[in-house]
Formats: C-alpha cells, sequence, structure tokens
C-alpha cells in the first residue's frame, strides 16, 4: 500500500490502515459498507464512537486504495474458507 494517508486515518508499522484515536482499522467499516450494505450513518450507529469524518475518511482512503484493500479482504476470506471448509 501507498503511504499516502489521509485526515483521521494512520498506517501502523505493519502498513495497515488505522482509523484515528479508535481501534478500528478501516478496512472493518469497509466490510461494513461492502458486505452489510451500510451506509455512513448506519456505520456510525455500529460504531458510536467514530465520527462521521471518521468514516468519510475511511471510506475514502478505502476509494484511494481499493486495489490492494480488496486483495487483503480476498486473502481473509481464503484463509477462513481453508479453515472452514
Amino acid at each position: 500500500m501507498s503511504a499516502l494517508v489521509t485526515a483521521h486515518v494512520h498506517l501502523d508499522n505493519a502498513g495497515v490502515a488505522w482509523i484515528d484515536d479508535s481501534n478500528i482499522k478501516v478496512v472493518e467499516v469497509v466490510l461494513d459498507k461492502l458486505g452489510h450494505g451500510q451506509n455512513s450513518e448506519e456505520i456510525q450507529a455500529q460504531h458510536p464512537h467514530l465520527s462521521l469524518a471518521q468514516i468519510h475518511a475511511a471510506l475514502s482512503y478505502y476509494y484511494d486504495h481499493q486495489l490492494d484493500i480488496n486483495r487483503v479482504i480476498e486473502q481473509k476470506l481464503r484463509e477462513v474458507e481453508r479453515r472452514h471448509p
């Protein structure tokens, strides 16, 4: 993944994108959006400690790094499928 980040998002030493001031990875918000079809307000209802600005920043980061994050999601799905055939 590129080092480019946005307000409210930072990368840890492993290059994983996290939402600032939370213990939520960007990919978790992305999965709420993609997997459950939730809009920003619905995501906020699931994560009330996140501001709408943080949620929008996470989604913005996703759209800037969509291929990389989709690759991570696909890899995790394959791992789950291998463990639970």
